[in-house]
């Protein structure tokens, strides 16, 4: 006599890969150096798609970010005031003379204010890896608190 057994369909979870390529700075002390608190290189130069990848690792270890500010001149797409990231607003100012073209500046209600040297999407893997191997390195003595207001 043969067995049947049902099955039930498989139940079908979103999951989204952390692939954001990014280089935070480890801190250890108060003294605030001047650069960027690390490095970011996005795949692509939109960058409402892009915060979506660098939200997924930032927010949990930061806090949800809620202000963009950054220099439209290498971004493709400059979208409007807010976008949605993660399912929240995020709030997007472009600030062409005031903010590095390589930069971009996150901040969080939280937990305070980054910088982040972006790394150009099309910059080739060792070029990449050197510049944010840079960013996120520094003398121990000069690294800031985590998170920081």
């Amino acid at each position: 006599m043969p067995v049947t057994t049902a099955h039930s369909a498989p139940s079908v979870v979103p999951y989204r890969t952390t692939s954001a390529r990014l280089a935070l700075r480890q801190v250890t002390s108060s003294l605030t150096p001047a650069g960027p608190d690390g490095a970011w290189w996005p795949r692509t130069h939109d960058l409402a798609s892009e915060l979506c990848e660098l939200a997924d690792v930032l927010d949990p270890l930061w806090g949800r970010i809620t202000h963009v500010a950054a220099n439209p001149r290498h971004w493709s797409h400059v979208p409007r005031t807010t976008v949605l990231v993660n399912d929240h607003d995020v709030r997007i100012d472009w600030f062409a003379p005031g903010v590095d073209p390589h930069r971009i500046l996150l901040q969080s209600y939280s937990a305070g204010r980054w910088d982040l040297l972006v790394v150009p999407p099309g910059t080739f893997a060792l070029a990449a890896a050197r510049l944010m191997a840079a960013a996120s390195a520094g003398p121990e003595g000069l690294r800031r608190p985590w998170p920081r207001g």
